[in-house]
């Protein structure tokens, strides 16, 4: 494989920055896969590639983006803890750092999507089975609700099960469980 100096008199060599900007591209892509905006993607690749902190100006400058729009990226990248504010400024602009493990990157992100899938489903159905419990146990049910209570209820339980295993599955990933032992350092 040919290396790029990033010399222009090699003609016959990438560019660097070109082949930086194929994985940057590839990085905002896979993350559009998974909801997160495509800019947003195109700014943490950029980030990633950095060996410095950035400011909301340089990013800015960097994606031509506006002010608002690059805000409103680096609030979605940090809660995602994708990258992360320092608490050293420059110039008295908050400065902010990717993240670069992706071993690291892929336990953030699916593990607080999930953790809140998890919340969220489990609060839900256990709100309800009670209530299907009620219904089925009534007296005042029609047999036909009472069969298509009993179905919705086994359904639940069923969910509910999967969203234990999923809860162990998350308690795993962000305990660094499925990484290579270098991972975790």
């Amino acid at each position: 494989m040919k290396e790029s100096t990033g010399n222009p008199n090699h003609s016959s060599l990438p560019d660097r920055y070109e082949l930086r900007e194929k994985v940057i591209d590839a990085i905002a892509n896979t993350m559009d896969l998974y909801g997160v905006n495509h800019t947003f993607g195109k700014l943490y690749g950029v980030m990633y590639f950095e060996d410095r902190p950035m400011t909301l100006e340089e990013m800015k400058t960097s994606m031509n983006m506006s002010k608002s729009n690059m805000s409103y990226a680096v609030r979605s990248l940090t809660e995602s803890q994708m990258i992360y504010k320092l608490e050293e400024k420059k110039d008295r602009q908050d400065q902010y750092l990717a993240e670069t493990d992706f071993y690291r990157t892929f336990q953030n992100f699916f593990g607080s999507k999930l953790q809140r899938e998890v919340d969220v489903m489990l609060e839900g159905i256990r709100a309800v089975i009670p209530d299907l419990s009620a219904i089925i146990l009534s007296e005042h049910t029609l047999p036909e609700d009472r069969n298509e209570a009993l179905r919705d209820l086994h359904k639940l339980q069923h969910a509910e099960q999967y969203y234990i295993w999923l809860q162990g599955f998350v308690n795993q990933l962000q305990e660094g469980s499925f990484y290579p032992n270098s991972a975790q350092e």
